[in-house]
């Protein structure tokens, strides 16, 4: 119980204090950040938005008003996929790629001062093979 509870409390007020950081000094949410930094790293900047929301943990359709907000925003487009006329791309633009680099220090000092830099190595090393074997078990049955 004591593990469980710790995880529960522990997990939700690091993703507080990190969205929070974003927030405060970039007017950015995590989630956003996440939807970014996915883009970012693919080989053109575009994502179909199913093979994003899965990246994410999203549902489809939060993830489509997420987008909708952030193409407000001037963060992202929304293209033809190519290959197929019926799939929609999410297409990081300059200005997504401005601000994730903008917000990307800030969020790597929380990640590094609220969890990495507290643990020793076999420590972080036990917590990926936790989330490795927990991520195994679900899959992809956690996300509608």
């Amino acid at each position: 119980m004591r593990a469980w509870r710790g995880f529960i409390d522990g997990s939700q007020r690091l993703m507080d204090v990190l969205n929070r950081e974003l927030q405060s000094a970039h007017d950015i949410s995590l989630a956003e950040y996440r939807i970014l930094a996915m883009l970012s790293e693919s080989l053109d900047g575009a994502l179909r938005m199913s093979d994003l929301a899965d990246g994410v943990l999203s549902s489809r359709s939060r993830l489509t008003h997420q987008i909708r907000r952030m193409e407000n925003e001037g963060m992202v487009e929304r293209g033809q996929c190519v290959e197929d006329g019926r799939g929609v791309l999410a297409v990081i633009t300059d200005e997504g790629r401005r601000r994730l680099a903008e917000a990307a220090p800030t969020h790597v000092a929380g990640v590094r001062n609220y969890l990495i830099d507290l643990l020793d190595t076999t420590e972080l090393k036990v917590l990926a093979e936790v989330f490795d074997k927990v991520d195994g078990a679900i899959g992809d049955r956690g996300v509608d």
